[in-house]
């Protein structure tokens, strides 16, 4: 089992569920999130005086899933969240030791 975490720009969160939904991805967890990479931030405009925001709104997808279809996990997000922008975002695959779904005692495979 794989846990994918993907972080993306908050614009790209409906194309990004309907292209999982699409390779068989019944579900995952969505984080609101602020970060910085590259982009570094922007400065912004407030009652006249300018400012520096150091972190951005990102989205954070955890997506738990057989190791068989990460790959496709993997491949529908690059492509839903691509603008060709600096910011699109970045992708992490673990390891995923054991999973129980609490409500019947599935494990592993079973409980995903």
């Amino acid at each position: 089992m794989k846990l994918i975490n993907a972080i993306i720009k908050p614009f790209k969160l409906d194309d990004v569920r309907e292209a999982l939904a699409d390779v068989g991805i019944e579900g995952m967890t969505v984080s609101e999130v602020k970060g910085f990479g590259r982009q570094k931030g922007h400065t912004e405009l407030y009652r006249g005086a300018e400012y520096q925001v150091d972190f951005l709104p990102k989205v954070k997808l955890e997506i738990a899933t057989h190791e068989e279809q990460m790959e496709r996990v993997i491949e529908a997000v690059t492509k839903a969240a691509f603008t060709g922008k600096i910011g699109d975002g970045k992708i992490f695959v673990y390891d995923l030791t054991q999973a129980v779904r609490i409500r019947t005692g599935e494990m592993d495979t079973d409980a995903l």
